[in-house]
């Protein structure tokens, strides 16, 4: 249930309805109150509250409306926001300014190394990657690994090189946050927050990047056993703490197979377009674990109607520190960023000769 405030509604009157909806839904269940667009709304479970306790909140002074929505995610549902969500990147940083989902006809395309591994690597990849037409650089400074043997990152001085790349490129930066301790410290830095595979799930993550201060675009990774209820609830933690800007970002689920890293599950992308508002993006690279199949489902990803891709790019693959066989080379994204280009094109046009028909 999401219950709209109106904006004439005065402080009295706003203690008047959550006090109502303390005692219609009990102290137990917990409920978010949040700025969406140029909506103030509470948010709850509304599965327990009868009709008649509707009619009461509907009379409410403060309630301007009052939405039943069906699925267990609220404020990122479809039902909620039928207009796709726009979000933007860069625009505190002094960089080039991107806009994710919306109506922007172009695919956005992220690229940059798995791992940032000393200034001269990341400068030069920043400078290939801008060169090859990609609009934001991705890098790891914290890294998660399933060994704790393998190279974890630079830690904060990697993040510093980052910023340094991108006053350089003007390329806005994403990179990944394991810990909600660390929130505000690589929001300083960072324009988009990453939230990886393991971490889809770490409730105190979520809860963080979605209360701290600068409100930074979340890049929020499927989870490699996640359905897309899981997923979608996730990206509800974020939303109704407070951080309406969220990017879903399909890197793959987890298959018995070992021909590949992972199945990349392309049937998502039009399901979450019918189920949310929130832009989806789409990560070859984790997905296949192949730097030969990035091209090819770099492709499918955008006819499926992916917004974007985030593809990993290394300029000596063979000799990369972490991913270097799914790695492709700057060369290699200049293809990618052309081809996207033309699939836009055809992708703008069809829908034209659609709505004409």
């Amino acid at each position: 249930m999401i219950i709209t405030i109106r904006k004439q509604a005065t402080s009295e009157e706003r203690a008047q309805l959550i006090e109502l909806l303390c005692r219609i839904s009990g102290s137990l269940h917990p409920m978010a109150t949040t700025s969406v667009g140029k909506r103030e709304v509470i948010a709850l479970d509304g599965s327990s509250i009868d009709a008649q306790a509707q009619i009461l909140l509907r009379q409410q002074p403060a309630v301007e409306d009052l939405l039943l929505i069906k699925t267990p995610y609220q404020l990122v549902s479809r039902a909620f926001q039928v207009e796709q969500s726009s979000i933007t990147i860069g625009a505190d940083h002094g960089c080039d300014v991107v806009t994710v989902g919306g109506t922007t006809a172009s695919p956005v395309i992220m690229a940059g190394p798995c791992s940032v591994e000393n200034r001269e690597q990341i400068l030069s990849t920043a400078r290939a990657v801008k060169a090859a037409g990609a609009v934001a650089l991705r890098g790891g400074a914290f890294k998660p690994r399933t060994s704790p043997y393998q190279f974890r990152g630079l830690g904060l001085e990697g993040l510093h090189m980052l910023a340094e790349a991108r006053e350089e490129t003007g390329l806005p930066i994403i990179t990944e946050v394991m810990e909600p301790d660390m929130v505000e410290a690589i929001a300083e830095h960072a324009d988009v927050l990453q939230i990886g595979t393991r971490n889809m799930q770490n409730y105190p993550l979520l809860l963080a990047a979605g209360r701290h201060s600068q409100k930074r675009p979340v890049l929020l990774k499927r989870g490699f056993a996640a359905t897309l209820d899981e997923w979608l609830l996730a990206a509800e933690y974020i939303v109704a703490a407070g951080n309406p800007n969220v990017i879903l970002c399909e890197r793959g689920i987890r298959s018995h197979d070992p021909q590949t890293r992972n199945v990349l599950d392309l049937t998502c992308v039009p399901l979450l377009h019918n189920l949310t508002h929130l832009p989806i993006i789409v990560d070859p690279s984790h997905a296949t674990g192949k730097s030969e199949l990035v091209p090819i489902m770099s492709r499918a990803s955008l006819a499926a109607g992916a917004e974007g891709l985030i593809i990993e790019v290394h300029e000596d693959p063979a000799h990369a520190l972490s991913d270097g066989r799914q790695s492709i080379t700057p060369t290699q994204l200049h293809g990618i960023v052309g081809e996207a280009e033309v699939l836009a094109r055809m992708l703008s046009r069809e829908a034209s000769l659609v709505s004409v028909a």
